[in-house]
């Protein structure tokens, strides 16, 4: 039961992760192909349902790439759920408190670690040593996306077998006042990302960030984090057609 994130965390190096939010088996397969190190499948904010999870796991499932799913809430039925059906950790959205990352981690551990049930369907096929390596295998990120959190966050930092925290710069933003964005370069929420940042390299946690163009994520690992989103698969697409069409437009488009 290997797990890529591992190995690349063991070789001191960031992680590029693939975010998913299309239910199509086809373009999970096609960002399958490319050399990331992880993939999300985005039950929250993306198209994804727990159906479609299951089958874009099915479909990525071989080429080599450590599957995470965000879910839609911190609520223990889709967590397990999700772990059954092979996901190898979870990003959790909305982490605010101490006891609210103690109820996302409890979820994803099974006893003595944390209170999940025993029943992995899918997981169980696909990993013969499933139970004997799930706890250490399995990664928990808690999403810091509120002033709130980040005023727990050592407190959160705290929680027993939490791989670490995924920042999530857009709500971040919000809660600060601020519109919604990526990568920013606003000196304030710089400032405090770095915080969250500096301080979970110091609880010897990994942290993560939701990104959007790749200069801005090579300068993210020099800084310290070890797991970084390239923006998402409706991103991507989005804007590989917006280039195509407005460099045909640009070149006479349509005019003989």
């Amino acid at each position: 039961m290997k797990s890529r994130l591992h190995d690349v965390w063991a070789a001191d190096r960031g992680a590029l992760n693939g975010w998913l939010s299309i239910p199509s088996t086809v373009t999970a397969e096609i960002t399958a192909l490319q050399d990331y190190d992880s993939l999300t499948l985005d039950l929250q904010h993306g198209l994804v349902d727990y159906q479609s999870a299951l089958e874009l796991m099915q479909a990525v499932t071989g080429y080599g790439k450590t599957v995470l799913a965000r879910v839609p809430w911190n609520e223990p039925g889709i967590i397990m759920k999700l772990l059954d059906g092979g996901a190898l950790g979870i990003i959790c959205p909305m982490i605010n408190t101490a006891e609210e990352a103690a109820r996302f981690v409890g979820a994803c551990q099974y006893a003595p670690r944390g209170y999940r049930s025993s029943g992995p369907t899918r997981a169980g096929l696909i990993y013969p040593d499933y139970f004997k390596n799930a706890n250490d295998t399995i990664v928990t990120l808690a999403m810091i996306e509120t002033v709130q959190a980040v005023d727990n966050l050592d407190a959160i930092l705290a929680t027993p077998n939490l791989t670490g925290v995924y920042v999530g710069p857009g709500d971040l933003a919000v809660s600060m006042g601020k519109p919604p964005a990526l990568d920013h370069t606003d000196p304030e929420m710089a400032g405090v990302i770095d915080g969250i940042l500096q301080k979970t390299k110091a609880a010897g946690l990994k942290c993560g960030m939701h990104c959007l163009n790749p200069p801005f994520m090579a300068d993210a690992v020099k800084q310290g984090f070890d797991f970084l989103t390239l923006a998402s698969d409706v991103r991507i697409f989005t804007a590989a057609q917006a280039a195509g069409v407005a460099e045909f437009r640009k070149l006479g488009g349509g005019d003989r």
